[in-house]
């Protein structure tokens, strides 16, 4: 994983181990475009070929993942992504005084 990344920090470990849960992948054609264009790799497979997880940088909360982080989430213990994503709504409500 990235470091810096919001995936490492909400993580908090250079390397997870998730279910992959489907057959469709990143196309790596559009690797450098994208990345030229401000989006940040910042998960990959161990031999670096599959794209798992993105995000862009200067956005509040934007990150997409190659499997279903649902799986491993209960009420007790939320994913990592859930809670993240939770913490990062409960800001911006804050930020913009909706709550």
């Amino acid at each position: 994983m990235t470091p810096n990344s919001l995936a490492h920090t909400l993580y908090g470990k250079d390397v997870i181990t998730e279910r992959h849960r489907h057959r469709y992948e990143f196309n790596n054609r559009y690797r450098e475009p994208l990345h030229a264009a401000g989006l940040a790799f910042c998960g990959h497979s161990l031999d670096e070929r599959l794209v798992e997880m993105i995000e862009l940088p200067n956005h509040p909360w934007f990150l997409g993942c190659q499997f279903h982080p649902e799986f491993t989430s209960t009420p007790r213990t939320g994913h990592p992504l859930f809670q993240g994503f939770i913490e990062a709504a409960l800001r911006q409500c804050q930020e913009t005084n909706r709550l």
